[in-house]
């Protein structure tokens, strides 16, 4: 009775396959004949992947969890676009990186990523359009801002048209499946930060901790030396074939990384979206308060704000705040009005869709 009743699940799953190959087809050539009508235009839309995504998580009736839907029709989506272009993406490398990952959960499998060796490099082939779009990473739960990319969105031509929030777990990784013997550790400056405490209690003192570019090159550097460790992710131990030492050594239990998508387009407005500036002030008592009175006065919600020295003038500062809401939508636009009475400098970098966790 029981292999009765499993051939009838297979058979039911067998016919149900077929249906679904049937509407992915389907799927694909609305896909492509969007591509014709657009004609060589944008055909990457971020908004639009946003409120398909939203709504696709809204619709689900389950059992499938929405974080799974959402990922599934993600890489349908990458695939679809690839048939009209693959999109090629700058990210922090090399492979094996957590911007790669970002860069992934944010396009999916088909567009072609590409590795770079610092931040500005990444920066560069998007400001001359050899690629279409650079994945960032601007701050940490645990750690705060990243400073190089902020410096950077001072003077990019580029937009932000999307963010990306990962979990990040650190392992500590190893050529030989060992703890002894170690005598340097390599990763990020953040991921030295964010492991400290779990390294002060597990690692003797005389282990030399050493800051590369990222932790994917940390594991690669561990993967050429049997006496060096690595901290890094999943990706980077499958990557360079490294053993997990240890699991999840973050200090903090919620370690998140949030990542900026950047292009050369606008982005329209969904139901959800954020707006990045930046805006300068001198170092004078009350500058702060005069920059956010327009804000408050309009209603506008705050989700971030942040302080770097500005390089135009000793002392002074540029400040980036990210707002809820879209910088067409009135509230924001009266905002940014008033803002530009109080300041020489603002400088909208990007209106988008907030992450679709």
């Amino acid at each position: 009775m029981s292999e009765d009743l499993l051939k009838l699940h297979r058979d039911a799953i067998d016919q149900i396959d077929v249906d679904i190959l049937h509407l992915l087809n389907q799927r694909a050539q609305h896909a492509r004949d969007i591509g014709e009508i657009k004609g060589g235009g944008i055909i990457y839309r971020p908004e639009r992947e946003a409120q398909v995504l939203r709504r696709i998580k809204a619709l689900n009736p389950g059992p499938l969890p929405g974080e799974s839907v959402a990922r599934l029709f993600r890489e349908i989506m990458s695939e679809c676009l690839a048939l009209e272009k693959p999109l090629s993406i700058a990210y922090l490398g090399p492979e094996g990186s957590f911007t790669q990952l970002a860069t992934l959960k944010h396009f999916g499998h088909a567009a072609r990523t590409v590795a770079c060796a610092s931040i500005d490099e990444a920066f560069r082939l998007v400001e001359s359009r050899q690629l279409d779009y650079v994945v960032a990473p601007v701050e940490n739960s645990t750690e705060g801002a990243v400073g190089r990319t902020l410096d950077l969105m001072v003077s990019t031509p580029l937009k932000i048209c999307g963010e990306v929030v990962l979990r990040i777990h650190h392992h500590l990784l190893r050529k030989t499946p060992a703890m002894e013997g170690i005598r340097r550790v390599y990763a990020h400056a953040q991921a030295l930060a964010q492991c400290h405490e779990w390294l002060n209690k597990n690692l003797p003192a005389h282990v030399e901790r050493i800051s590369v570019a990222s932790n994917a090159e940390a594991a690669r550097l561990a993967a050429e030396d049997a006496n060096c460790a690595a901290i890094a992710g999943q990706a980077a131990a499958e990557r360079y074939s490294l053993a997990k030492l240890a699991e999840n050594i973050e200090d903090e239990p919620n370690n998140t990384t949030r990542f900026l998508v950047l292009g050369h387009q606008e982005v329209g407005q969904t139901a959800q979206d954020k707006t990045s500036i930046i805006v300068s002030a001198p170092n004078r008592p009350g500058a702060v308060h005069s920059l956010l009175e327009p804000l408050a006065a309009n209603g506008v919600s705050m989700t971030k704000f942040e302080s770097r020295p500005s390089r135009a003038g000793l002392w002074d500062y540029v400040f980036f705040i990210d707002m809820e809401g879209h910088h067409s939508s009135d509230n924001i636009a009266q905002a940014l009005k008033g803002l530009g009475e109080r300041t020489s400098f603002v400088k909208v970098l990007g209106a988008y869709p907030q992450a679709v966790l």
